[in-house]
């Protein structure tokens, strides 16, 4: 495999946290998420719950996660590909999740080709900028990968309408491609956090092991453009997954 060289701009893991305790401790790794925040450290949305609720659910099967800590102007697509090549590095051949929000989301559905990525979750993905019929953004790279996008519908920041463009390019080139609608919520997804976290801890923890989701999930994933990309994300949704 390609090797990516360090970013310019001093990207490195934060600690590594699941598996069951302690990484160090020789436990198996048997998947790693890769959790790329968005561009202001004061507002980072649902990425730290997110990590708890992943560790909690995942650590006993062997799920790692680990923080993508960057520079000004949050995680970008170098920096995404050189955590997935770090993962590598330390784990060897294992499935990885890269999960991220605003301009975090943008750089884990840019990197999703890295030979190590199975599945992308993008969280209020920061696109309004750079997506335009014009210059659309690249889907190619999300083929063979489980993609799930959630957007609120009231993002003042980031366009949710964008993310449903990009969302419908990449079902074209890729069936595994949903999108969730938070309805009501903004860009940090405050109002329906909890489901948010729950919906992405059972896309995770299915993409990365079991390849089973929960219904809504599996039914947004099955359903033809439009439905399968403007599902909206029921009150509750986490109280009963697998039912």
């Amino acid at each position: 495999m390609a090797q990516h060289a360090p970013p310019a701009r001093g990207a490195r893991l934060g600690r590594a946290a699941g598996a069951n305790g302690s990484v160090s401790e020789g436990n198996t790794v048997n998947g790693v998420v890769l959790l790329l925040p968005g561009a202001s450290r004061f507002s980072t949305g649902p990425v730290r719950p997110l990590a708890r609720a992943l560790v909690r659910a995942g650590g006993p099967d062997g799920l790692v996660t680990h923080t993508v800590l960057h520079g000004k102007g949050g995680c970008r697509e170098d920096d995404a590909r050189w955590a997935a090549d770090e993962v590598v590095r330390r784990y060897g051949d294992v499935p990885v999740c890269l999960a991220g929000y605003d301009a975090g989301g943008r750089a884990a559905l840019r990197a999703a080709g890295h030979e190590a990525v199975n599945a992308v979750l993008a969280l209020a993905p920061s696109l309004g900028e750079v997506l335009s019929p014009d210059s659309p953004e690249p889907v190619k790279q999300l083929s063979g990968r489980q993609v799930l996008i959630v957007h609120g519908t009231n993002d003042a920041h980031s366009d949710p309408e964008a993310s449903f463009r990009l969302a419908a390019q990449a079902k074209k080139a890729n069936r595994s491609t949903c999108r969730f609608e938070v309805h009501s919520d903004g860009h940090g997804l405050r109002e329906h956090r909890a489901e948010v976290v729950a919906l992405s801890v059972d896309f995770v923890l299915g993409a990365v092991f079991s390849g089973r989701f929960s219904r809504p999930v599996t039914d947004a994933l099955a359903a033809p453009p439009p439905l399968g990309l403007r599902m909206p994300l029921a009150t509750g949704f986490g109280r009963s997954l697998r039912g």
